[in-house]
């Protein structure tokens, strides 16, 4: 982990954001946007912020790297699970190629100057 004021929050609340993907991927389908291919772009956006808040909370090279495999396996677990799981979802590849666009996208936020803002916003505070 970087070195964070308050890391078990850092960390708490990006496995409580997962938990909030995977309600709302086992749910009730919501309506879909008025957007083409709108619960696509929900998708890639929902991925995109969880791997972008790895990117803050974990080091970079392998520890961020296993996050967002974690993540993209998540995704693929969760459309499996929508598939045989569900009544009323249903399992879409789209969704799961969405999720890993996400997750890789958010993971570019590594290259830039983005990459240390909550660092910069919540030091440790040990020098």
């Amino acid at each position: 982990m970087k070195d964070l004021r308050w890391p078990a929050l850092w960390v708490g609340l990006w496995v409580l954001l997962i938990g909030v993907v995977v309600v709302l991927s086992l749910g009730s389908p919501p309506e879909s946007p008025g957007v083409p291919a709108g619960d696509k772009w929900q998708h890639l956006t929902a991925y995109f912020v969880l791997a972008a808040l790895a990117v803050q909370v974990f080091l970079p090279g392998e520890p961020v790297l296993r996050a967002a495999v974690a993540l993209v396996v998540v995704g693929i677990g969760l459309e499996v699970a929508q598939g045989t799981l569900t009544d009323d979802r249903m399992m879409d590849w789209r969704d799961a190629i969405a999720n890993a666009a996400g997750v890789g996208l958010g993971l570019l936020t590594s290259r830039t100057p983005v990459r240390d803002v909550l660092l910069r916003a919540v030091p440790s505070g040990r020098d």
